[in-house]
């Protein structure tokens, strides 16, 4: 059930790095590979780039495959954004393949290289660090922890499917079960504390969307070849010959890979073909740039899928985030999230002191605030400013309670309002954006989210066939907690096509309106290839907004279409609608 990527574990494994296979210039670190397990001898070299104290060095790799595995990996506890509550998960320690841990000027260069993961594990850590620089390599997974099986045929109570190489499973009397190296989940007989999670994927369309799960309700299964499964039902399965169907149990437990307290780091030219079991998280990180990096399927390895959820998650960021020249194709989630997090008010002491909580249970655990950021309290359900502040001091209460002293007194609440309907976001903690020249497709949500007040610029991308927004601008405070408001944004020269109604959704989640949340959005010079005559763009809570000289491509069924039917706006003003295009020529 594995591919040539998959080393076998009853070989002898070989320490790969030592003072003696190594050979140093005066600034590279130079490693070669050999047959076994690579994960200790790559740490030993990153050990010794630490040796350099600051001044440039580059570890090179000899190109070739280099294996890595959670059984060897570091163990450290991390705290992750947007990965997984306790109750899901409630050991949070990472099994960290790489680990950059307080280095500055270190370059990684993969020099075409191969790096393998064995195990749902974190394959990098970047904590602490300024000036890293990974490049030129290829990861992958040999057991990526979303399986997939293609349907061969159905019939009136079975389904007989063909499992895609590396997928591994497993059948015990009749039950199956998908497994890799230290993991298995299905809600088959045997326990398990993972549920099932599916998305269909059409080969037709080049599109992937979600689903129920194909293997619910399944009585037994039986293996007829290597990789042909029959599954058995008491009903006909609703499936059809040609679909691709990628499970997963849904516990982010790991990240691909973690960015963390660190500033000027840079990753160009990576072809990830699995990013397990979440995606490219930066987390109060500043100045990241994402450079010709391809997270994509392996061309030719017959899988459609190359992420257990988000592509790159940037929560609560400063300085410049810039994501460049680069390839989203086969995510379980959205390919690109930026965004803040508000915290709720939970208490409050003296007359400058407010206590704050992470409110979603999937974030929590690290430190939010820092002595001197700027802070907003900001009304949940208006999500307006109340009043600014700076944070003079921070006093963490246990891994989800804050108490903030502020420089100023709390503000006097009007009237029908109390302080849990407050909560507070950083605003020192919010970059400036630059996402251009990228490609999106078989996404089953959106392609972008954005919710930063940094000047951004959204331009020269292709999204296709997205079911969701392409482009989605929220902010809330009741739900994910994902902050905050935009107030400089162009979104210019993208070609959309055949995406889902709304393609740009500029929706705050408000619940009541006091007055506009986002502002200064220029949406110019895009072309929108629609499916039929729907709505392009929707706006609510914002001002200042322009929609000028875009192009609304209609099939050519369609007639007598004018630009304002394409724009749909509520509590919004100073729009401006003006210079754009409908043509008919598909």
């Amino acid at each position: 059930m594995r591919d040539n990527l998959m080393i076998k574990r009853s070989l002898p494994l070989f320490i790969l790095f030592s003072i003696t296979s190594a050979v140093y210039a005066a600034d590279v670190i130079e490693i070669r590979p050999t047959e076994g397990d690579a994960t200790q001898a790559l740490q030993q070299a990153i050990d010794k780039a630490a040796s350099y104290k600051g001044k440039p060095v580059t570890i090179r790799l000899s190109p070739g495959n280099y294996h890595i595995s959670r059984e060897a990996a570091s163990k450290h506890l991390y705290h992750i954004s947007n990965t997984a509550s306790i109750e899901e998960n409630p050991d949070q320690t990472k099994h960290i393949g790489l680990w950059f841990r307080g280095l500055k000027n270190v370059t990684l260069d993969g020099n075409g290289a191969w790096i393998i993961t064995h195990g749902e594990m974190t394959s990098f850590v970047i904590d602490d660090c300024s000036g890293i620089r990974l490049e030129n390599f290829t990861l992958t997974a040999a057991d990526p922890s979303v399986p997939e099986m293609k349907i061969l045929t159905v019939d009136a109570n079975s389904m007989t499917v063909e499992i895609t190489s590396p997928s591994q499973f497993d059948i015990v009397d009749g039950d199956f079960n998908w497994k890799g190296e230290g993991w298995h989940f299905a809600e088959g007989a045997r326990p398990t504390i993972y549920p099932e999670f599916a998305q269909v994927f059409y080969p037709e369309t080049n599109m992937t969307l979600r689903c129920d799960s194909p293997l619910k309700g399944r009585k037994y299964a039986r293996q007829l070849a290597d990789n042909i499964i029959q599954f058995f039902y008491d009903n006909t399965p609703d499936v059809h010959a040609g679909e691709v169907y990628q499970m997963r149990h849904g516990i982010r437990n790991e990240a691909c890979a973690f960015i963390n307290l660190s500033k000027d780091i840079a990753l160009n030219n990576i072809e990830f073909n699995f990013l397990g079991n979440f995606g490219l998280v930066g987390q109060y990180s500043e100045n990241l740039t994402y450079d010709n990096i391809r997270c994509r399927p392996r061309l030719g390895s017959g899988r459609t899928d190359a992420g257990f959820a988000d592509f790159i998650q940037m929560s609560g960021c400063k300085g410049k985030i810039k994501i460049m020249n680069s390839y989203f194709e086969g995510a379980h989630d959205d390919p690109i999230n930026i965004h803040g997090t508000h915290l709720k008010a939970v208490g409050s002491e003296g007359n400058n002191k407010i206590t704050v909580r992470f409110m979603h249970g999937q974030t929590y655990g690290f430190q939010p605030f820092f002595k001197g950021d700027d802070v907003e309290i900001v009304n949940r359900h208006t999500l307006n400013c109340v009043m600014p502040a700076k944070v003079k001091a921070v006093t963490p209460i246990d891994d989800y309670t804050f108490e903030l002293t502020l420089d100023r007194n709390l503000p006097t609440l009007s009237a029908g309002t109390t302080l849990d309907d407050l909560a507070v976001e950083n605003v020192t903690w919010t970059p400036e954006v630059e996402i251009r020249n990228n490609y999106f497709s078989r996404i089953p949500t959106r392609g972008i989210l954005i919710t930063t007040r940094g000047k951004s610029v959204i331009e020269d991308n292709t999204f296709y066939r997205l079911p969701m927004p392409s482009i989605l601008v929220s902010d809330d405070a009741r739900g994910w907690y994902e902050s905050g408001p935009v107030h400089d944004l162009t979104i210019r020269r993208n070609l959309f096509i055949e995406c889902g109604s709304p393609v740009i959704a500029i929706l705050p989640e408000y619940d009541r309106f006091d007055k506009p949340i986002h502002h200064d959005i220029e949406i110019v010079d895009n072309r929108f290839i629609m499916k039929k005559d729907e709505t392009a763009i929707s706006i609510r809570g914002a001002a200042n907004i322009v929609v000028n000289n875009n192009v609304f491509d209609m099939p050519n069924s369609i007639k007598n279409v004018s630009e304002d039917s394409f724009v749909e706006a509520t509590d919004t003003s100073d729009l401006k609608v003006y210079g754009n295009q409908v043509v008919a020529t598909h």
